[in-house]
């Protein structure tokens, strides 16, 4: 796995106002830490960051972090906040790693194939999980799990399991966990023919009438 290079600034303040002054400047909040490693608070450009962390390893990409007045640390992205409406990082962590030990990662689930229930029966494929935890040496982070579905039929499944076998690579949760499963295709269909016609139209009834409500309300305020 490539390796990305990233300049840090130490910060000398901290807090909320702090924070939201180098969001502003395009600087992001961040820690340091690790083993042998006393915390440090540092920036990192906004700009510099988002390239890293949109390459092809995403979020384990790892990262030699040019550390200002400090040595270089080999660390990934961890802990990432963001914006609950724009989506931007607002503050992360970086957490030291080394080549010889493994570290535990989330990557993504790719499912490959269109399933037989699809094709022939127009099942739906319902995904439970988009993505897996797995541990392994940081240069053999897979930057994505690749499940083979084209064989499912309308009710079959995989679960954690049937996850291929990658050298280096330790599935982490539970064997049994569900990931996909295949839907029959007339479940949607047949919950909108269950709702009555007299329903809907009762629905459509009282809505009018509460619309008549409210205009008459309004006029009668308008003549007072």
């Amino acid at each position: 796995m490539q390796q990305e290079t990233l300049r840090a600034h130490k910060r000398v303040s901290s807090g909320s106002r702090p924070a939201r002054r180098l969001r502003r400047e395009g600087q992001v909040p961040a820690t340091v830490y690790g083993r042998d490693l006393d915390a440090v608070s540092v920036r990192v450009s906004d700009r510099d960051l988002y390239t890293i962390l949109h390459t092809e390893a995403g979020l384990n990409a790892l990262i030699n972090l040019e550390i200002e007045d400090g040595a270089t640390v080999l660390a990934v992205a961890r802990e990432v906040q963001r914006d609950p409406v724009r989506g931007d990082i607002t503050h992360l962590d970086f957490i030291k790693v080394s080549l010889d030990e493994e570290i535990e990662a989330e990557v993504s689930l790719q499912l490959v194939g269109v399933p037989l229930g699809v094709r022939e029966d127009g099942g739906l494929v319902e995904a439970i999980e988009n993505t897996v935890m797995i541990s392994a040496l940081p240069t053999q982070i897979p930057t994505a799990v690749e499940l083979d579905i084209s064989d499912l039929e309308v009710g079959d499944g995989l679960k954690v399991s049937d996850l291929p076998v990658i050298e280096g690579v330790t599935y982490l949760a539970d064997e049994e966990a569900p990931l996909v499963t295949i839907l029959a295709p007339t479940l949607a269909e047949e919950v909108e023919e269950e709702v009555p016609e007299e329903l809907l139209e009762g629905e459509a009834l009282e809505a009018a009438e509460g619309e008549a409500e409210e205009a008459e309300a309004a006029e009668a305020s308008d003549e007072a």
